[in-house]
């Protein structure tokens, strides 16, 4: 009855207004979780301010919290909250205290557990709007809860409590979304059931802080001055960093489950990252455009790899989960608590710059930025005394969207005088006062055009005002979700078991958590201090590749990232040794997805490779066009080929696609592959051959019991596959003996059995076609990491 009394009439800047009459629709919005420290700290402040800003437009409002607590205790410890609430520092205070007292009339609170609960619930909602005449425009849900409970919330929202038709729903969901790719997809597939993608608003608190969601209109108001230099050929690299001097106690048992990448990088920085890289589509105010562009930056990244990140944690952390999660003394952890990584993309306009992003706990100060910095080619021969500093070409030129704390303690947009004035909207961002005393990365702040909010604003009140206008822009989409842990997911496997360095915190940390780009990764500049060493911390990366004997011919075995970089090492000694001796490397490359780390392994770290020198043949194809994903030579060219400098004319895919058509047998795509070799490798025998092995024994694309390939005169063969793309090309096993070399690459714990059984069989080729390499006056070298070698 209360509520309906408000909802009738409002005082509003001291006149009488009936909502009733005025009313656009009426918005229901439920906080679930609304007694949780998230809530208390942020979400009743931004449900207010929302109110505040809205309460006037047209729209009527009821909020109710709802928690699993009873009714009586709950509705206590929510008014508790709800008796704090401030309003902005501008607002009236006449008008603050009426608003404030209507926001508690107009708010409830409710225990659902139940699906009856919530179909209560909904028939509050109808009694409510069916008594006061009111058109419903939509309901907000906003679980402030655990993901665990999100699917069992989201069945009884869609089943019990959903808007009646006409009106919108809008489901507001709190991170972490999964925990690595996988659990992403799973939580993303149990949510579809329930909601249409357009009804889920993913939160990402700091696409709400100001400087952030200012950086698109802020590329978009000044591309006359950007569209020249917002590029590889002037962007020197791209830093994003998240401090805190605050460390995980308190909190290690999410901490101990997520870890700094997980927190911040995999979120928080990498949504920074794409505005910052992502192209500008014609106009923002189209969220789908806007959302398209973001998703297919991802696409342009290289993947990650563990070269590409360096991990520190705090010396307390063990201590402190020891403590918390009550762990033996001996339990050491391996959750990072620093990380810096190291990004690139493969685009036109980035290609060759270094995103860098870094975030930790217990470090020396608290603050957030993204920071542009480009290119500088001036040399000043005059005294920077004589000149007008400010404006020197010869100072950093810099771009700076600072989100907050640190030196300025507010968000802020600085663009270096040497640069240009920008353009910024003067209804809410005002240039700074002058602060003589204040320098940031080392530059006096007069060095800068400088410009903060007019109003500054929780960076909740913004997302949920952008939730209210529908503004999907600002929030994660199952799309960006999935393809942004399908670009992590890698690098936190190949991390799991890495130990991090350890640190002192806080300013103690000096130097020790400096690093710099090294062959196309990362690593700390100086190294470990001995006494921050735990002898107890044997992991894998301590042991060093081992050589012995498999099949009778040399064995290389280590973890898969030491693996994969000494045969890299090999192939390249290979290649040199081959150049230098007859002036060419002929190389044939096996096709499937061991070869793609080793790929880009080659792509980035061995600039020395004679590629100028070596022909690029195929061992095998699918019967597919050469454009498609499926095709060998596709994802060779994605991983190796577009990033090295093989003439075009050295590079030999399979021709498989001829006449417009497929491995046709009459077009004779064998007989011209086979006399290209002939042609112009010398005796047809290459100087390395790299293959793998299929848990069936197959290599190449020669399987067991295969009609061709196996034994005979011809050296290129189609052959059947028992998977899709059923037809395939490929060398023949006669042809692949006459090489020089061959190396024989086995990877990951899906291919122990195959490896144990293969250590056992004879030259049985019909049934394991692997065992026919026997290469008849070359030498055969296997490359086998521990998970496959050892199970």
């Amino acid at each position: 009855e209360m509520l309906g009394r408000v909802l009738c009439t409002v005082l509003f800047l001291g006149a009488l207004q009936s909502l009733a009459e005025a009313s656009q629709g009426h918005i229901s919005v439920v906080l679930l979780g609304a007694t949780g420290d998230l809530a208390k700290k942020y979400l009743w402040q931004g449900l207010f301010q929302l109110y505040i800003d809205q309460v006037s437009n047209g729209h009527s409002f009821t909020f109710h919290g709802a928690a699993l607590a009873a009714v009586e205790p709950g509705q206590r410890l929510m008014f508790d909250v709800l008796k704090k609430l401030s309003c902005p520092p501008d607002e009236a205070p006449n008008r603050c205290a009426v608003l404030k007292d209507q926001f508690l009339k107009l708010s409830q609170y409710h225990q659902l557990r139940t699906a009856e609960d919530y179909a209560a619930l909904n028939r509050e909602i109808e009694t409510l709007l069916r008594q006061e005449g009111l058109q419903e425009a939509g309901r907000i849900f906003y679980f402030s809860v655990p993901p665990f409970a999100y699917t069992d919330i989201a069945r009884h929202i869609n089943s019990s409590c959903r808007p009646a038709p006409g009106a919108w729903l809008r489901v507001v969901l709190e991170k972490p979304f999964g925990h690595d790719l996988g659990s992403a997809q799973q939580l993303a597939a149990e949510l579809k059931g329930f909601f249409r993608e357009e009804e889920m608003y993913r939160v990402d608190h700091y696409l709400g802080k100001q400087a952030v969601a200012h950086i698109l209109p802020f590329r978009d108001q000044n591309r006359q001055f950007l569209d020249p230099i917002w590029n590889r050929h002037h962007v020197e690299r791209v830093e994003i960093v998240l401090k805190e001097t605050v460390d995980a106690k308190g909190r290690t048992s999410f901490y101990e489950q997520y870890g700094v990448v997980r927190d911040v990088l995999q979120n928080h920085l990498t949504e920074a990252l794409l505005f910052l890289i992502m192209e500008l589509p014609a106009n923002l105010s189209r969220t789908e455009d806007v959302l398209q562009h973001k998703l297919q930056s991802f696409q342009s990244l290289w993947g990650l790899e563990k070269s590409s990140a360096v991990l520190g944690q705090y010396q307390a952390y063990t201590s402190q989960v020891q403590e918390e999660l009550e762990q033996p003394q001996g339990y050491v952890s391996t959750t990072p608590t620093f990380a810096g990584v190291l990004i690139r993309s493969d685009s036109l306009r980035w290609e060759g710059v270094p995103f860098l992003l870094t975030s930790g706990k217990a470090l020396d100060e608290r603050v957030g930025y993204a920071r542009v910095l480009f290119k500088n080619r001036a040399y000043c021969t005059q005294s920077e005394a004589l000149r007008d500093a400010g404006h020197s070409q010869c100072k950093a030129k810099q771009i700076i969207f600072y989100f907050g704390h640190g030196a300025l303690n507010t968000p802020a947009v600085l663009v270096s005088r040497n640069l240009f004035r920008p353009v910024m909207p003067k209804d809410s961002w005002k240039e700074a006062v002058a602060r003589p005393d204040l320098h940031i990365f080392g530059q006096p702040l007069s060095d800068f055009y400088v410009y903060s909010p007019v109003k500054e604003r929780d960076a909740y009140s913004v997302l949920i005002s952008n939730i209210y206008h529908g503004r999907k822009d600002f929030f994660i989409t199952t799309e960006n979700l999935l393809a942004s842990w399908g670009f992590w997911t890698p690098l936190l496997d190949s991390i799991s078991q890495q130990p991090p360095r350890l640190y002192p915190g806080g300013v103690e940390n000096q130097h020790l958590l400096d690093f710099e780009m090294v062959s196309g990764g990362l690593a700390f500049t100086l190294a470990e201090p001995a006494e921050l060493l735990n002898p107890s911390r044997q992991m894998p990366s301590d042991y060093r590749a081992v050589e012995s004997k498999f099949r009778q011919s040399p064995l290389v075995s280590a973890w898969s990232e030491e693996l994969i970089s000494q045969l890299a090492s090999d192939m390249e000694e290979t290649a040199v040794r081959s150049v230098a001796r007859s002036g060419q490397f002929h190389l044939a490359l096996s096709g499937g997805s061991s070869p793609v780390v080793l790929f880009q392994q080659l792509a980035r770290h061995h600039y020395a490779f004679p590629w100028r020198h070596t022909h690029i043949w195929l061992v095998d194809e699918r019967c597919v066009p050469l454009t498609d994903s499926e095709s060998n030579f596709f994802s060779l060219h994605r991983h190796l080929l577009q990033s090295v400098r093989v003439p075009y004319f050295n590079i030999h895919p399979m021709p498989v696609h001829l006449n417009r058509r497929l491995c046709v047998e009459e077009d004779g795509g064998t007989e011209l592959y086979a006399r290209d070799i002939t042609a112009l490798v010398a005796n047809a025998s290459f100087d390395l051959v790299l293959l793998g092995v299929g848990t069936d024994g197959h290599t190449a694309s020669l399987f067991p019991r295969s009609e061709n390939g196996l034994e005979g005169a011809p050296t290129v063969v189609l052959t059947e596959s028992p998977v899709k793309p059923h037809q395939r090309m490929s060398l023949s096993l006669p042809l692949i003996n006459r090489a020089r070399q061959v190396f024989v690459l086995v990877l990951g714990k899906g291919k122990h059995d195959i490896t144990t059984l293969l250590s056992r069989v004879g030259h049985e080729p019909r049934k394991w076609p692997i065992s026919g390499v026997r290469p008849s006056s070359g030498q055969l070298v296997w490359y086998v990491d521990y998970e496959a070698l050892l199970g």
